[in-house]
């Protein structure tokens, strides 16, 4: 199956050059733009330091890279911060220091905005997690309750490993301490943020392979405590019980999710918007960034949808950036978002290898 998803990633179109992206395809609501913010080949998941620096992860480059804004303000200028890094793809900056998740252990680079030209020796604030590659990527935030949380994802498609270590999302203090399981059953998640009101985690899960075009669904959870279980590897999307392992458990034990997103389109980011430069009803939002089917006979995701909330109700799930698909080939693969101080959007794409800036209105 790795074979599978490899060959199908090499069959995605290769990515032009920043210069060369029709961004024209592009389309967003009414007042929006969209332009190249910065050009970083394999741009992942992104963190914002201070005084308008953007770290980003990757994954196959290996390599972490720090975004220094332009004195123009026309977009940013990338550094690199570290390379020959295992799966670097998860990046977290909480006092002065960058915390980078590599597939089985956690970084942190202390003081590094002063040190973009020479970044110091890494600290490793822990080595406890998993060697698989497999879904062994992570995303991580530190949240409301100043925890660093750190996802593990299935080492399979589908399959009962050990619940202390798989197919969770668990939390470490900043130093690595105090590990603790927050939430079960979830195959893969590598976006995930908190209601900027509720506080509440919300996150997004990939669905299982194998089971058609269109089942299971990829979800958007709802985690308002500690303790839950979402379902994996017994049942997905809430009401369909896996054909090998959903006679263990019934589906009504677990937590359903809040939106069914369709099949295979690989939720990534996740992000409640709390600018102030988006028109009012946009405040409180979740932006979602889905990276795209590998193995669907006919492409899906591939864009950026909006999530509109009554309490812990979606009202309403919509596209808010299309055009990264046409005609069945791909240009652009969404994989994180990030709210800027002055209202923007970040938005990365691992397959263009470009980080792109969104804004409202006449650009200031």
């Amino acid at each position: 199956m790795k074979l599978l998803h490899l060959l199908s990633a090499l069959a995605l179109a290769a990515p032009a050059a920043a210069a060369d992206l029709p961004l024209e395809k592009l389309k967003l609501p009414p007042g929006f733009s969209v332009e190249v913010y910065a050009q970083v080949k394999d741009a992942r998941s992104l963190a914002l330091g201070t005084n308008g620096i953007v770290f980003v992860g990757t994954r196959s480059a290996g390599k972490v890279y720090a975004l220094k804004p332009r004195p123009d303000g026309r977009g940013a200028e990338p550094v690199v911060l570290a390379q020959g890094l295992n799966a670097p793809n998860g990046v977290a900056f909480r006092d002065g220091a960058l915390y980078v998740a590599e597939i089985s252990r956690i970084l942190r680079y202390d003081a590094i905005e002063s040190r973009l030209a020479d970044p110091p020796k890494p600290a490793v604030v822990t080595d406890r997690y998993p060697t698989d590659g497999h879904h062994g990527w992570k995303y991580i935030a530190f949240g409301p309750d100043g925890w660093l949380y750190v996802p593990v994802g299935a080492p399979c498609n589908v399959c009962e490993a050990d619940p202390e270590r798989y197919s969770l999302l668990s939390r470490i203090r900043p130093d690595g301490s105090g590990y603790e399981v927050y939430a079960r059953g979830i195959r893969n998640t590598v976006g995930f943020d908190w209601h900027p009101q509720t506080k509440e985690l919300w996150f997004n899960e990939h669905g299982r392979d194998m089971m058609g075009d269109d089942m299971p669904s990829c979800e958007l959870n709802r985690a308002p405590k500690a303790g839950l279980h979402f379902g994996f590897p017994y049942c997905h999307q809430g009401d369909t019980p896996d054909p090998e392992f959903g006679s263990k458990r019934s589906c009504s034990e677990f937590v359903p999710p809040v939106v069914k997103q369709g099949g295979h389109v690989a939720p990534d980011g996740l992000k409640f918007y709390t600018g102030s430069q988006f028109p009012p009803e946009y405040r409180n939002r979740i932006f979602v960034a889905q990276h795209g089917s590998w193995n669907r006979s006919k492409k899906s995701g591939y864009r950026v949808m909006m999530a509109t909330l009554k309490g812990a109700e979606v009202t309403k799930f919509e596209p808010f950036i299309e055009g990264w698909l046409e005609d069945e080939k791909v240009w652009g693969r969404p994989v994180d978002l990030l709210v800027m101080p002055d209202g923007s959007l970040l938005v990365s794409d691992d397959h263009a290898g470009v980080v792109y800036r969104v804004s409202y209105g006449k650009r200031g």
